[in-house]
């Protein structure tokens, strides 16, 4: 960290334009508030926030530097990647996010059906409720029904990988993701990487070509955030931290628990 620690920049969370609970207006406010200088919004699979967020941003007085987050596969390993600084317009970037959408709403009525085999029915309705539909929001459908209490719950029992109504999605592989994001003029970032573990997972993947890693996460130890700060600087790799805040979703990662400092922010997003 530098030595301008009244700038903080939280560079992962999400609006209700994907899996968050805040709309792209509280949150900037929200950021605002408690004292943040800078935000990327970086929803799952999608940019529609920023249509929103870059006047509120601005009106807010809040650097705002463009982001996404996308789901992808190695092998049979899952892998989030995080876009940063790139170009919203971009016609790859937006047939990505098309491809994720219909993927997401192929897996969301095999995940309704499942539920039906397990006596807890829900309107196919929800499904076409909001921008993008995840797991989170049918579990707050079964919340809703009395089938389960939490959202904790839903994931434990059901919906989490693995689990009896567990849906996997159609693959989209961790190069062409990369290439997506670099072919917008982005930088691509392996997010959450301590959540890979120690081994060999984490350095095969580094063998790709990554911009960054995220180094600061609401969740990592100390201990974790030291080591992938090495591997990042022993691979000059771009630094990147953000708590993955969802609102009432994820209450253990508020915003700005987790954050970079000016320096870090502006070698990222130097447009």
């Amino acid at each position: 960290m530098s030595s301008h620690t009244s700038f903080r920049a939280d560079l992962h969370c999400h609006t209700t334009f994907s899996d968050g609970s805040f709309t792209p207006e509280e949150l900037i406010v929200h950021a605002k508030t408690i004292g943040l200088s800078a935000l990327s919004i970086t929803d799952h699979d999608t940019v529609e926030a920023y249509g929103v967020a870059k006047e509120v941003a601005k009106k807010e007085g809040l650097l705002l530097g463009t982001g996404v987050e996308f789901s992808s596969y190695d092998d049979e390993i899952s892998v989030h990647i995080l876009g940063y600084d790139i170009d919203l317009d971009d016609p790859g970037l937006a047939a990505l996010c098309s491809r994720h959408l219909s993927r997401r709403l192929e897996r969301n009525s095999k995940i309704l059906e499942n539920l039906k085999k397990q006596k807890m029915p829900l309107s196919e309705e929800i499904l076409e409720k909001g921008h993008i539909i995840g797991r989170v929001h049918i579990a707050t459908e079964m919340i809703k029904k009395g089938y389960v209490q939490t959202h904790k719950e839903a994931f434990q029992r059901f919906l989490g990988e693995g689990k009896v109504c567990y849906v996997p999605g159609p693959r989209i592989s961790v190069e062409e993701t990369i290439s997506v994001i670099q072919g917008a003029k982005g930088k691509a970032f392996l997010a959450h990487p301590h959540l890979l573990g120690e081994g060999k997972v984490l350095r095969k993947l580094l063998e790709k070509p990554f911009d960054g890693l995220e180094c600061y996460y609401c969740r990592s130890t100390y201990d974790q955030q030291r080591r992938i700060l090495k591997l990042a600087k022993e691979r000059n790799l771009l630094i990147s931290g953000g708590s993955d805040f969802h609102g009432v979703f994820r209450k253990e990662a508020p915003l700005g628990c987790s954050w970079v400092d000016e320096e870090t922010f502006k070698k990222i997003f130097k447009s």
